[in-house]
């Protein structure tokens, strides 16, 4: 069991249990495996990507705050399914996640 954050890769995030039933997905460019069960931000969270979204007002960063569904930080892209919230939905086998894409103007003109 890792003792400090340096042994956990650098992440504040760990596993409180181990892995008994993986499932595998896809998360942009990196193979996630996630218990079967996990929702798709914890099992992010898990393997140390913190990195969601990107604001799309000023591009920064954002991440999971809420993990119940009422902040929307968590939103990314499910192939076939479009922008969801990752603390709601449960990671699929061989399911493929994005980055949700965002910029001034498509926050523009979805607020009209």
């Amino acid at each position: 069991m890792p003792t400090s954050v340096s042994d956990r890769n650098g992440s504040m995030f760990q596993r409180r249990h181990s892995i008994n039933q993986p499932v595998c997905f896809w998360f942009e460019d990196h193979e996630v495996v996630a218990n079967q069960g996990d929702s798709i931000a914890a099992a992010l969270l898990a393997a140390g990507l913190t990195q969601f979204r990107r604001s799309p007002v000023s591009g920064s960063p954002r991440a999971p705050y809420c993990m119940i569904g009422n902040c929307y930080e968590c939103l990314v892209e499910i192939e076939g399914q479009g922008s969801v919230q990752a603390c709601l939905v449960e990671a699929v086998e061989g399911m493929r996640v994005r980055v949700v894409s965002g910029s001034k103007s498509e926050a523009r003109s979805t607020d009209n």
